[in-house]
């Protein structure tokens, strides 16, 4: 298959949540006859789709899935390789741009919920171990294989991988550079489901829309104290009070309330 230059590397859907929820961003990897495997120009506009769904207040829940019979195949050294040792360096986050994976800038506040399938290597597990929530197609295979090319996961395997499985998991296979299958991967908490292949798609977009019918300010809420938990949990048990009296001031807070007292479903506006 054919790889054309102006081929877009992301293709970016806006669907919406029935019930006037809002919108689900759908962010495809779109790399299909290289097997998804990043360039530089993918990476950025992988950035800039993230930047731009995060920013938009109508997207409650990105779901980030592939096209094609595989979801990464990690990164295209062809491209990158050269220069990870230019003096230049890799300008991995252009302008208005979001990392995917959290490691670098502006990090994103929407939660991300993954739909995998086929090869999942490297950049594309460290996706999987930055998302929230991560489905998988019962016959992927994943593998943090850096070691065997002579190089360090830089998209945050060593900072997320043994926080997500234990040490002794992690150590494993990023030591090594052997594949796993989704039976151990689901073992070892790396994906959260596993489904049908040809299904991970939908229930990522199922899973997406139960995010979206919540309150997107405890939605928010949710995700940054449990992330300041991870390297800061004395803090996090601190904001808890203020964060608790601040939500339940919100017009959600009380559209919540009355929609449990009258037995209807609520519709949160986010204020």
């Amino acid at each position: 298959m054919s790889d054309p230059e102006d081929e877009r590397r992301i293709t970016v859907e806006r669907c919406a949540v029935p019930g006037g929820h809002g919108f689900i961003a759908l962010l495809g990897l779109n790399r299909v006859a290289k097997r998804n495997a990043a360039d530089l120009r993918m990476l950025h506009e992988l950035a800039l789709a993230f930047g731009e769904a995060d920013r938009d207040e109508d997207v409650r829940a990105i779901v980030v899935h592939a096209h094609g019979d595989h979801f990464s195949g990690g990164l295209d050294l062809a491209d990158i390789g050269p220069r990870m040792v230019s003096p230049e360096g890799i300008d991995l986050l252009p302008e208005g741009g979001i990392d995917p994976w959290g490691v670098a800038g502006e990090s994103r506040s929407t939660p991300v919920v993954t739909a995998v399938q086929g090869t999942c290597l490297t950049l594309g597990v460290e996706l999987v171990l930055a998302s929230d929530i991560s489905v998988a197609a019962d016959s992927t295979r994943f593998g943090q294989i850096e070691v065997s090319r002579a190089i360090l996961p830089f998209g945050g395997a060593t900072l997320r991988f043994p926080a997500a499985v234990g040490w002794g998991n992690a150590m494993r296979w990023m030591l090594t550079g052997d594949l796993f299958d989704v039976a151990e991967a689901h073992r070892m908490g790396l994906v959260q489901e596993v489904v049908a292949h040809g299904t991970q798609l939908d229930r990522a977009v199922e899973l997406a829309e139960s995010i979206a019918r919540q309150a997107p300010l405890a939605v928010a809420a949710v995700l940054t104290n449990s992330r300041l938990a991870q390297h800061d949990p004395s803090a996090a048990a601190a904001a808890l009070p203020t964060e608790l009296s601040r939500l339940a001031a919100t017009n959600d807070s009380r559209r919540g309330l009355e929609a449990f007292m009258n037995r209807t479903a609520p519709v949160f506006q986010g204020d």
